[in-house]
């Protein structure tokens, strides 16, 4: 089921492209959009800090017995199950190399 919506200029349009335009017209209202390269940055691909730990706990998971729980709030690293989640990408994507 999508959502459509009638825009102020008489176009319809699904919610989401609405959503997308009025974020890119907020955007391109910024000044020079750093804080928006920041936040896409970091949620993305991750800061380097972010890969960091990511590494630091695909190896403590690989050579102890700690819990992911464990792992997660000492690291910062949100829920276990986030954590889980992640590492299982990370593991995939650095099997082939």
């Amino acid at each position: 089921m999508h959502l459509v919506v009638e825009t102020p200029n008489g176009n319809l349009v699904a919610g989401r492209e609405q959503f997308e335009e009025r974020m890119e017209k907020r955007r391109a209202e910024e000044v020079d959009g750093t804080e928006w390269k920041v936040i896409r940055r970091g949620w993305c691909l991750g800061s380097a800090e972010f890969k960091a730990k990511l590494a630091m706990a695909a190896r403590l998971r690989r050579e102890t017995t700690l819990p992911l729980p464990w792992i997660a709030a000492r690291l910062h690293m949100g829920t276990w199950k986030s954590l889980n989640a992640k590492l299982y990408r990370w593991r995939k994507a650095n099997e082939s190399r």
